[in-house]
């Protein structure tokens, strides 16, 4: 049997942590994705299946520095603005990844700017 590579590794992770968390609009999934240089993270109602709040290293003008540098930065924009749309709790969705480095960073990052999970 062929050995199944880095992609189909996490997408099948990432499908077995989606069928336990599901957000919703007074708590939204904080879905993670990590590429290579940047990373990206979004607050998401699933029940309307709507984006609530998103933030990037790409569009974000504070992420300087390194990888995890700018995982905090993301992470620190996020929950400003989730802050400034009254929301305060959500599902952590690692995407298959796992909670250590850059996931942690940006996690720690959203937690100390107010948002619970």
């Amino acid at each position: 049997m062929a050995r199944e590579s880095r992609l189909e590794g996490r997408t099948r992770r990432h499908e077995r942590v989606r069928e336990k968390i599901r957000g919703s609009a007074g708590r939204p999934r904080l879905a993670v994705f990590r590429s290579i240089t940047h990373i990206s993270a979004q607050l998401i109602d699933d029940d309307a299946g709507r984006t609530l709040v998103a933030a990037s290293s790409v569009t974000t003008k504070d992420a300087k520095g390194n990888k995890t540098e700018r995982a905090k930065a993301v992470g620190a924009v996020l929950g400003e603005r989730a802050k400034a749309k009254g929301i305060g709790e959500a599902v952590f969705d690692r995407g298959g990844y796992r909670y250590h480095g850059r996931i942690k960073a940006l996690g720690d990052a959203a937690r100390s700017a107010g948002l619970r999970f």
